[in-house]
């Protein structure tokens, strides 16, 4: 497989925004993105699924008499990019008019980090055969294998790749063009537990192949949580510790994401309405949006504005700093945009690990996983269903299942007590382990 020449992708979006222009335009925003991933997925020893798509797409946002519209096609062919323009300048005349549309200020745009700096294209894509993820996926189903439990009904692994490429080109002068890779492995196992099947897995992405774990590493987190399910059930309702695994903290971490939003601000159902400036978390938490970490998973030179990608506080010391506000919310707010979207949100480390935090508590809930659940951006409340593990003095007393985590995100935020020294890396959430305490859990 070929890498992308994208040269191509340049002049074609620059052609589609002189002919809007031509057509009556007044602004025109033009995104033209080209990718290839492909999966395979092995279980029984036997290739059971392997996939390759190849995607490209055009996006032609523009404003004529100030009405906005936006439209996408995947036909890239000239014969139909012409009708295409045609009717989406067309289009245009049937809307109410929004002047808030208007595109950002040129002195605002741009890319905060070089593409070199951000190191997402990983040449090893390019070199990657299909023998080479044939074999990852194999060498990882053996290292599950090789454990031999009686009780393992089945396992499967898969790995997955590929490598994108955007271009952005704006009437206010702005052009540009990113583009990068991704790598994914994992595997899943099932037990057989009497009538039961518990089963589980482990999954991890990155943007360089090199910083992938290890069959073996993938294959051992894979069978320490799937043990963690046998004997799962329901520990007695009532306020525990709390130890969010760094794995899914960004779980939890998300439901700031929607309140933070200039349109959950602008349309009034947000938490955080007129907190700026104000405590909303413990002094535990320092939370930062950072586009610029080389080999993000988030990290990108400019936002979905291309306004200038930076890294920004959101919380500092428990305090709100910083609300995600695009450049067409903020107009309506009457306040300077902050950035269109979420980067990389990053927990600066602790002390202590995970182990060395469950060590000094007498009976702790150890949050591993979320099923389902919901939260609401206008009050905060959430509810969640949890996988975990009870635990006393850092030991393991029963695996936990068919219980309920509940509260507001601010009080919980306020009982954060410990930030852990253990980030996870294979996530656009760099977080720790957390340590709450007093956490609302319902289970028998």
């Amino acid at each position: 497989m070929s890498r992308f020449d994208g040269d191509d992708l340049l002049p074609l979006a620059r052609h589609v925004l002189e002919r809007a222009r031509a057509l009556g335009a007044d602004e025109v925003s033009v995104s033209v993105s080209r990718g290839s991933h492909v999966t395979i997925q092995r279980r029984d020893r036997m290739v059971e699924q392997a996939t390759e798509a190849i995607t490209q797409g055009l996006v032609l946002a523009l404003l004529a008499d100030d009405r906005y519209t936006s439209n996408a096609t995947s036909d890239l062919r000239p014969e139909a990019l012409e009708p295409f323009i045609a009717r989406c300048v067309q289009t245009a005349s049937f809307i109410e008019p929004d002047p808030y549309r208007r595109l950002p200020d040129a002195a605002l745009c741009g890319r905060g980090v070089s593409e070199e700096a951000l190191d997402q294209d990983d040449p090893a894509w390019g070199r990657r055969t299909a023998s080479d993820r044939a074999a990852q996926a194999e060498a990882i189903e053996e290292a599950i294998l090789a454990s031999a439990r009686t009780d393992q009904v089945s396992c499967s692994s898969y790995v997955a790749d590929g490598r994108g490429e955007t271009v952005r080109v704006l009437s206010n002068g702005f052009a540009d063009r990113t583009s990068g890779a991704w790598f994914s492995a994992g595997g899943d196992i099932t037990l057989s537990e009497g009538d039961r099947r518990p089963e589980a897995g482990a999954s991890y992405s990155a943007r360089h192949l090199s910083d992938l774990p290890d069959p073996e590493q993938i294959a051992a987190a894979a069978q320490e949580r799937v043990a963690h399910r046998l004997g799962s059930g329901a520990a007695p309702s009532g306020a525990y510790p709390m130890l969010l695994e760094n794995r899914c903290a960004g779980r939890i971490l998300g439901v700031l994401a929607a309140p933070m939003s200039g349109s959950a601000l602008h349309q009034g159902r947000s938490c955080l309405m007129d907190r700026l400036g104000t405590q909303i978390a413990s002094e535990h938490l320092t939370l930062i949006d950072d586009p610029t970490i080389p080999r993000g998973l988030g990290s990108q030179p400019w936002d979905g504005d291309c306004l200038i990608a930076r890294p920004r506080t959101l919380i500092e010391g428990g305090v709100l700093r910083s609300y995600n506000i695009g450049v067409y919310f903020a107009r309506k707010l009457g306040v300077e945009p902050t950035g269109g979207g979420r980067s990389n949100w990053v927990i600066a480390p602790g002390e202590r690990d995970l182990q060395q935090m469950a060590a000094e508590l007498d009976r702790a809930v150890l949050v591993t996983g979320f099923l389902g659940g919901n939260s609401n951006p206008s009050t905060g409340d959430f509810s969640y269903g949890i996988r975990g593990l009870l635990l006393e003095r850092g030991e393991i007393v029963q695996s936990l299942s068919e219980m309920n985590v509940s509260g507001n995100i601010l009080q919980l935020l306020g009982q954060l007590v410990e930030v852990g020294s253990d980030v996870w890396g294979w996530s656009s959430v760099r977080a720790p382990t957390l340590r709450f305490e007093g956490v609302q859990f319902s289970g028998t």
